[in-house]
């Protein structure tokens, strides 16, 4: 038995023991005792209230002092309330720190609730949100910002990659929001001023495009020149293979401004085409692939089509025709002599899907995640062999964006690629005849 137990023991041992002397000594069995007793009840129930208001008052005075049972309880309990005053003053410490930090930040950082509701924000946020303290600590964020881009992110609820708006309709300060969920449903939005980066990339594009559409007419007039005197020099082989040397590098840096030009239209489009027009995908496709076998007739590649005629998509003729394009025309271009390629279009229950697959030279693992940028090169000095641009892959990706889909590419080094395009199924539209219809274009360019 513990110490605070033997001396509680002994303590009512020495109550009854005094009882019974009582009442042995004056007679008054049982009464002495029950006396006893009930003093003994009487200071227990003392010890239990001052411990009771000890706590009750919060504990700001010492702890009552005490022995035995009552000693060992208050000793325990005023133990774990300093442990607990410590933690208390540490986590005190660490949001002081945080919210000196966020403070500090020259982005805005708001605490939602489970609600979107604003729980805390930062002196950024005053400034990028217009928000006022205290009167919107309480409000739904979504009742202050009101733009539909970040209200769709919100609905959308994928938080991966940020979302962009104007501050307002009479600004042309443009925001960047992303929201990271932590806790038991609490967010974290973050919000930053992107208006000078926004202002540098607009800068690029219109310099991108204006100098493209000034390239272009001097580049027509030489190419113009070179095959009027490519004609002249039909005579003279080694001066006719200079000049045809020189129209094709003329032809190739027109394609590379006719890339740019298409580029700089893409990412000037702020809206995406949702109101589009019907596109007959099955027709565009028979036609790409005839023409890319005209083009593989000297290699001798087998390309076959298999396209669902009833599948058409809702989006941009133009924008669709030159992705596809460039996907079967990278296709042929990168794969040997006696290679094959097969173009399908089908639809499955995630969507509709573009696919483009070759026994080409394939690509490396550590290039894929970089070849729809602009002007990446895997192979330079093949590529340039070859007529590629290296803004191929960049058109598909800003023409996949446009029509809310993405690109997948599946790739071994030596062992061919497979490129493909996956349309939400929003985008479907189904035209008479929906039964599958496989046009088999399997037929070897001779």
């Amino acid at each position: 038995m513990s110490t605070p137990w033997s001396v509680e023991v002994w303590r009512l041992a020495g109550f009854v023991l005094a009882g019974l002397l009582v009442d042995w000594l004056f007679g008054l069995w049982p009464w002495g005792t029950l006396l006893v007793l009930a003093a003994y009840i009487g200071w227990q129930f003392r010890q239990l209230y001052r411990f009771i208001t000890w706590i009750r008052y919060g504990k700001r005075d010492e702890p009552p002092e005490a022995s035995g049972v009552w000693g060992d309880l208050v000793s325990e309990h005023y133990r774990l309330y300093q442990r607990n005053r410590r933690r208390k003053k540490k986590i005190a410490k660490l949001l002081n720190r945080f919210n000196e930090t966020s403070a500090a930040m020259p982005d805005a950082t708001v605490i939602l609730g489970p609600r979107l509701e604003i729980e805390w924000f930062n002196d950024a946020a005053v400034r990028l949100l217009e928000l006022k303290s205290p009167d919107d600590v309480g409000r739904r964020i979504t009742n202050l910002l009101r733009h539909p881009a970040f209200l769709g992110y919100l609905e959308k609820g994928d938080f991966t990659e940020p979302v962009e708006f104007p501050a307002g309709p009479d600004t042309d300060r443009q925001l960047s929001a992303r929201m990271v969920p932590y806790g038991n449903r609490q967010f974290l939005l973050s919000v930053r001023d992107v208006t000078r980066i926004h202002r540098l990339e607009q800068m690029r594009r219109d310099f991108v495009a204006n100098v493209s559409h000034e390239l272009r007419t001097p580049l027509t007039v030489i190419a113009g020149y070179l095959e009027a005197l490519a004609e002249d020099a039909q005579d003279d082989p080694a001066l006719l293979r200079t000049y045809r040397s020189m129209e094709g590098q003329a032809t190739r840096m027109r394609q590379i401004i006719e890339d740019l030009l298409t580029l700089s239209r893409l990412e000037a489009a702020e809206t995406r085409p949702g109101d589009g027009e019907p596109v007959s995908v099955p027709a565009m496709l028979a036609s790409l692939v005839e023409d890319a076998r005209i083009l593989a007739s000297e290699a001798r590649l087998d390309i076959n089509l298999e396209s669902d005629t009833g599948l058409w998509l809702n989006g941009v003729e133009q924008e669709l025709q030159s992705a596809f394009s460039n996907l079967v025309s990278n296709a042929v271009r990168y794969t040997p002599a006696g290679g094959s390629i097969s173009v399908r279009w089908y639809e499955d229950r995630n969507g509709a899907h573009f696919e483009v697959q070759d026994t080409g030279i394939g690509i490396a693992a550590h290039h894929i995640p970089r070849i729809t940028e602009r002007f990446y090169r895997v192979e330079s000095d093949r590529s340039r062999a070859t007529g590629g641009t290296g803004l191929g892959l960049a058109i598909v990706k800003h023409v996949l964006q446009h029509h809310d889909a993405r690109l997948r590419v599946e790739s071994r080094l030596g062992e061919g690629s497979r490129f493909i395009c996956d349309f939400p199924a929003e985008r479907i539209i189904r035209r008479a005849n929906p039964a599958t219809a496989l046009a088999a274009g399997a037929e070897t360019a001779s």
